[in-house]
Order: structure tokens, then C-alpha cells, then sequence
């Protein structure tokens, strides 16, 4: 496991599994969304092929994504692992509400500076209506992809329940 995609829903805890596996194994963490969100107002990032580039070309990486369209097929092409966290929407959602509402309560800072506020949940990109609407669509593209020929030889490991995911883990 050198070069790592955690991958899976919004909520299904990416960030904290790609954390915790950058401490336990020693290898580079780089959060997704803040390479792709660089600014006010939910700026994405003009050089973000440029900087994923130069990251995947790394021989360690961790990330905690499928990865967002542009640079997609650049970091599924350079993985050699994937840990998919395929958690049903029973667990998914609570985290999700759970987290978007602590973070627009306490003004959390985000990435490029941003934060969740009321009025955005109203909005078609909150991350509860986008882990609600995207669940089924974005399990059949990471199963679509850990089965890609362009992808192999990946050495995936799909988790199911936080438990599953806790005890491998635990077992590293």
C-alpha cells in the first residue's frame, strides 16, 4: 500500500480513515477538497490537475476520494489500493447530518476559508442532499471502476460496516 484512494460516499468517513491510515502506515496525506476548493465562495482551484499531477507522480499518497472528474482517471491510474467504504445509507446519513450541522453551528472553517452556513442547505450541493442523491449513483461508479481493466492490478478492500473497517485497521 503505497499509493492510496479511500474512497466512498459523502459522510462514509474518508478523511478520518485516510488520517488515521497516514499516521498508522507513514504515508502523505492530501485532502481532496481542500486541493479542489482554494478560495472564498467554494473557489476551485485553476491548477488542481497540475497539483494532483505532481502528487500522484509521488511514490506515497494517500487520498481521500474518488477524485473529482478532472483529475479522476489520473489518480485511479497511478493507485495501487483502494479502500472503499461502501456503507449503506442507514450509516452514511447520520454522519452526514450529524457533521454539516455541527460545522454550520460552530462556523467551522473549511477548505480555502469557506464554511457551511443555513442557507446552504438549501442548496442542491449541500453535502446531505448530495449524500442522499448521490449514494446509489456514486456506489455503482466506484464498483464500475475497482473492475476497470485501466485500473489493474488493484488491491481493493471494501468494507461494508465502520466495525469491518475499524477492525482492519486495528489489524494493520
Amino acid at each position: 500500500m503505497e499509493r492510496i484512494l479511500v474512497v466512498g460516499v459523502t459522510g462514509a468517513g474518508k478523511s478520518t480513515l485516510a488520517q488515521a491510515l497516514s499516521g498508522q502506515l507513514g504515508v502523505p496525506y492530501h485532502e481532496m477538497d481542500a486541493l479542489y476548493f482554494n478560495g472564498p465562495d467554494w473557489t476551485v482551484n485553476d491548477k488542481l490537475v497540475d497539483d494532483v499531477s505532481r502528487i500522484a507522480a509521488e511514490r506515497r499518497w494517500i487520498i481521500d476520494s474518488l477524485g473529482y472528474p478532472e483529475v479522476r482517471d489520473l489518480l485511479w491510474g497511478r493507485a495501487d489500493t483502494v479502500i472503499w467504504l461502501d456503507y449503506p445509507k442507514r450509516v452514511v446519513m447520520p454522519r452526514v447530518l450529524r457533521r454539516s450541522f455541527r460545522r454550520t453551528a460552530t462556523r467551522e472553517v473549511l477548505f480555502g476559508g469557506n464554511r457551511e452556513t443555513w442557507t446552504h442547505w438549501l442548496s442542491r450541493e449541500h453535502p446531505v442532499r448530495w449524500a442522499w442523491s448521490q449514494h446509489a449513483p456514486r456506489q455503482r461508479e466506484i464498483e464500475h471502476r475497482v473492475r476497470d481493466p485501466r485500473f489493474a492490478p488493484l488491491d481493493t478492500r471494501r468494507f461494508s460496516h465502520p466495525r469491518h473497517t475499524r477492525a482492519w485497521l486495528a489489524s494493520l
